[in-house]
């Protein structure tokens, strides 16, 4: 089997490399909080021996309901991303829900995101693909591992092979979702890197009623698992104040636990190598 490393700036993904870090506040809540969390992670990722990549979401639009806030729109969010990338050196991730979206994206970050609940979109994959940038798609929580080398034969057929497949939970009954490690092996049979979204992973959607809920308390625990079983990277969201957090704060990992969370799946990296 061939298998592909893919890079992001100056950061290496796959076999043979040092797990990644994915990380961020679900949605871009004010260009202050979006710096802040992302220098902050910045430093204790660099302290950690980590290779950093900064993810949040300039419009979140699979929310729960519709007074739930989505973001500040794509110029804007683009505008904060634009400025964290080049103020912070360091790659930045959103995910895209519209292919009128792609090229702006395109322009500022260097890894386009596709949603689990759009990874079946055949327009927006090829559209994403057809950038040339770094492609990170969701496993969507209604499919098996291995429907996931359909997808990547999508970007394929763009001529990208520039392409992450991530690992996000599959659907248990209502309000809950499940690992099945073996995912993390199936999807790594098609060659590409793999990465393993903790906090989705323990998201309950809909769990609130009108937004989601979530057991943080499991991301470690998790995220040590997948580290096990090989994953190449972690998505990790995360936020200073969780509890305050205008997406997702029910499943985001707390940004002063960061540094004991990055310690605890080292110690099962080194130990897997």
């Amino acid at each position: 089997m061939k298998t592909y490393n893919v890079k992001v700036r100056g950061i290496n993904i796959g076999k043979g490399n040092p797990l990644v870090l994915i990380a961020g506040p679900c949605v871009i809540e004010s260009a202050e909080s979006a710096m802040d969390h992302a220098r902050r992670i910045k430093k204790i990722a660099a302290g950690a021996g980590v290779p950093f990549i900064f993810k949040s979401s300039y419009d979140k639009a699979n929310r729960s309901s519709v007074t739930s806030y989505r973001g500040p729109g794509l110029e804007e969010g683009l505008k904060v991303l634009k400025s964290i990338s080049e103020e912070l050196e360091i790659p930045v991730l959103t995910d895209v829900h519209r292919q009128e979206d792609v090229d702006a994206v395109a322009e500022v970050v260097d890894v386009i995101q596709i949603p689990a609940f759009l990874c079946r979109q055949t327009d927006l994959v090829v559209k994403a693909a057809s950038t040339g940038k770094v492609v990170n798609v969701k496993k969507g929580q209604f499919m098996s591992p291995r429907e996931m080398k359909n997808v990547v034969a999508k970007i394929e057929s763009a001529g990208n092979k520039n392409i992450l497949l991530t690992e996000r939970g599959t659907t248990f009954g209502y309000n809950m979702l499940v690992n099945d490690f073996r995912a993390l092996v199936i999807m790594g049979e098609t060659g590409y890197p793999v990465v393993y979204d903790a906090t989705h992973s323990v998201q309950m959607p809909g769990g609130e009623g009108t937004s989601s809920g979530g057991e943080a308390e499991y991301v470690p625990v998790l995220s040590k698992a997948a580290v096990a079983c090989g994953a190449d990277a972690l998505f990790v969201e995360v936020h200073a104040r969780p509890e305050e957090a205008l997406s997702d704060g029910p499943n985001m990992l707390k940004l002063d636990d960061l540094e004991a969370y990055l310690e605890e799946v080292k110690r099962i990296e080194e130990a897997v190598r």
